[in-house]
């Protein structure tokens, strides 16, 4: 059995210096002639393709923020300008803001060098509880573990019941899904009269989309013999990086440029100092250059144990902005902006706490008018949230006229990781 996925994760400096030069400058060169964005770019900042050698020449280049893709693909959709109008594209995803993405390349090894580290093989039978609807996690996370030669259960959103039938019928060997929901089915088949440990043969799990809390690791390894890994990515720009056996920082993928940079200037910042997570993914279909997750994080150049010698992440810090990561979903302000132009009726303000692993969601809305049906506005409001956000709403609260203030619906991040 081979030890890595394939020999680019063992390159030596030059090697992978060589590569990213090779593979930028190529999607600099195809980006501005059949991107009308990326030439409009280039033109305006006075830049010619042959000038986007290295990494460090991207910092002659804009960060994208997700904002200003949201509104870059509003002013020419799909895809903002930034896709080859003429490439074959087998499929579409979307995500809230809307933002579409174009499916990159069959033989892009989307996710697989993260399942492949994490010990996921032929022998596997792996349980999908990423969606698989218009968002591209279900479909992309199947991708990876097919590559790796796992047989794949898609069970999806499913409710946790039928997840634990789905364990224990087809004798699943790994999960693959957001951490709360593994705890959550784990509770569903101790509910149910199962020793989840004895009477299941889960040995491994894949986490993406929500962070894994230390308490929540020792918990599955240590309860459940459950070996844990982390995946890091954005469904702008695919898989970022990845954990390994050794369980420290965490491996930057081969097909994507990272730079740390300050959130103020982009400009990147020294290795070790905390800044925003900056990414370039290697194509030739959606140019989309210097794409800016909002995520803080540091670089480490240490070689890993493993032997892998990417460069590495040391895991996620925090955000830049006021976008928040709600089981596992951006809500993001410009999100709220649309809400509140559709009940201007009402204030209302975001609460996100935590408890039992869980991510809970409570609105405080603020009438202007007391005597309002609170019936009917709740049951619109919490339709019209799952619409534009697409996170459901645990509880809601009414409060009486000055109690929130400001005329800005703002979200208040209670939570904590340790």
């Amino acid at each position: 059995m081979k030890e890595f996925y394939d020999d680019k994760e063992i390159m030596t400096r030059d090697e992978r210096d060589l590569y990213y030069a090779k593979r930028l400058s190529s999607m600099a060169a195809l980006g501005y002639e059949r991107s009308k964005k990326i030439k409009q770019i280039f033109e305006s900042l006075g830049i010619k393709p042959s000038d986007i050698k290295t990494v460090d020449d991207l910092e002659r280049l804009p960060v994208i923020n997700r904002e200003q893709l949201v509104d870059m693909q509003a002013e020419d959709p799909p895809f903002g300008g930034l896709d080859d109008p003429d490439a074959e594209i087998d499929r579409i995803f979307t995500s809230p803001g809307p933002v579409y993405e174009p499916h990159l390349c069959a033989d892009d090894p989307l996710w697989a060098r993260a399942y492949y580290a994490a010990n996921f093989r032929n022998d596997d039978r792996v349980l999908n509880a990423f969606s698989y609807h218009m968002v591209a996690a279900g479909l992309t996370f199947h991708g990876g573990l097919r590559r790796v030669g796992a047989a794949v259960v898609p069970s999806g959103a499913s409710g946790t019941r039928q997840q634990v039938q789905l364990i224990r019928d087809l004798d699943i060997t790994g999960y693959t899904g957001t951490p709360s929901f593994l705890k959550a089915i784990i509770d569903k088949a101790t509910e149910m009269g199962y020793d989840f440990k004895k009477d299941f043969n889960v040995k491994r799990a894949c986490f993406a989309a929500e962070p894994l809390p230390p308490s929540l690791r020792k918990v599955f390894e240590k309860e459940y013999g459950i070996d844990t890994y982390q995946m890091y990515g954005a469904t702008e720009v695919g898989d970022i990086a990845y954990e390994c056996f050794n369980k420290g920082p965490w491996h930057i993928c081969e097909e994507v440029i990272v730079e740390i940079v300050d959130p103020a200037t982009g400009k990147m910042v020294p290795p070790g100092e905390l800044g925003e997570v900056v990414v370039t993914r290697l194509n030739d279909i959606f140019f989309l250059f210097r794409f800016g997750t909002g995520d803080l994080s540091s670089i480490t150049e240490e070689i890993c144990p493993c032997g892998r010698t990417s460069l590495r992440l040391n895991g996620i810090a925090g955000r830049v902005g006021d976008a928040v990561k709600i089981r596992g979903m951006f809500v993001a302000p410009s999100q709220l902006k649309r809400l509140s132009d559709r009940f201007s009726e009402v204030k209302f303000q975001l609460e996100v706490s935590r408890s039992e692993y869980k991510d809970n969601l409570a609105v405080i809305i603020e009438p202007a008018d007391s005597a309002i049906d609170r019936v009917a506005l709740q049951k619109r409001f919490e339709d019209a949230f799952k619409e534009v956000c697409t996170v459901r709403i645990d509880t809601i609260c009414f409060v009486g006229p000055g109690t929130i203030s400001g005329n800005n619906a703002s979200i208040i991040d209670k939570r904590g990781w340790k």
